[in-house]
């Protein structure tokens, strides 16, 4: 599916920023969840490092909302 040539990028968030917006846990329990593949979806970039779509993240945590109807 073909982007629009207007529309912005989607904003990457290093692991640090992810661990951040979760409140501070550690890197070892979020690679712990990647582990378990309960984590958000991660971009390995070209050099290793990962990075998260701050759209996925969002769309992650509304998904975890205690009394969200499924």
């Amino acid at each position: 599916m073909a982007r629009d040539a207007r529309a912005k990028p989607a904003e990457l968030l290093t692991v640090r920023q992810v661990l951040e917006e979760l409140g501070g846990i550690s890197r070892r329990t979020f690679y712990r969840w990647r582990e378990l593949r309960i984590a958000p979806a991660c971009i390995r970039l070209p050099n290793g490092e990962l990075r998260v779509r701050r759209d996925v993240l969002n769309d992650w945590l509304e998904e975890r909302a205690e009394g969200v109807a499924s």
